[in-house]
């Protein structure tokens, strides 16, 4: 069962406006992963379904996070089918997030107030998902996309809560162009985990790549 429900979930997306994203198939690495974003102040951590048995490596990563990083709120990504939705929430995923929308998803999370994040690619997409309960989409990809869709959408859609991933990286001007544009927070993944970094077990330099990039979005915030 999830620690947080969907309003608890969002509230902690919202106030630091960024979900780290990640995946490894070594449960030890994940876990040091966890910890070094908690440290640099992430309180929500998008763990991705892409390798076999990654769902052994999440359930172990969530026993790990509610003693370790007891605000931490853990979801998973890349779910496409509400089969997978299940297993996860059955493991305790505070959230769901897809690449795509699949309003069946969306019927198993409202059942347990968890929030489900679908990737949505057009104005239509997000407005389907918020007619399902999402009330947060996800803007995927978005170095596809970019900051005008944003924009664009926000414009007549202004009550939209819009998280963007693909092509966010944690530097000033990336982070500052899409909040400017408009977004509720980002996901991001390989920019803010170096292959090189996660191979050397150099946690601390994760955990100040956090920082610094918190740092860039409370201040564009202003």
């Amino acid at each position: 069962m999830a620690k947080f429900d969907k309003i608890a979930v969002l509230s902690k997306m919202g106030s630091t406006g960024m979900v780290p994203v990640f995946y490894h198939k070594d449960a030890e690495v994940a876990k040091q992963v966890v910890k070094a974003c908690y440290d640099g102040g992430v309180r929500a951590f998008e763990f991705t379904n892409r390798g076999d048995f990654a769902h052994e490596v999440f359930e172990e990563v969530v026993k790990f996070a509610a003693v370790e990083c007891p605000e931490m709120a853990v979801g998973v990504g890349s779910i496409v089918d509400p089969a997978t939705a299940a297993l996860y929430l059955q493991l305790g995923a505070n959230f769901i997030v897809g690449p795509l929308f699949n309003p069946e998803i969306a019927k198993i999370c409202n059942r347990r107030l968890v929030a489900y994040t679908p990737g949505c690619g057009s104005v239509s997409e997000v407005g389907f998902a918020q007619e399902v309960g999402c009330d947060l989409c996800k803007v995927f990809p978005g170095d596809v996309l970019g900051t005008k869709l944003v924009k664009g959408l926000l414009a007549p859609m202004p009550w939209s809560k819009l998280m963007v991933t693909g092509g966010v990286s944690p530097d000033e001007e990336n982070l500052t162009g899409w909040f400017k544009a408009g977004v509720f927070c980002v996901g991001m993944g390989s920019k803010l985990f170096p292959k090189d970094v996660v191979a050397a077990g150099n946690w601390q330099a994760i955990t100040d790549k956090c920082k610094e990039a918190l740092g860039y979005i409370a201040k564009v915030r202003g």
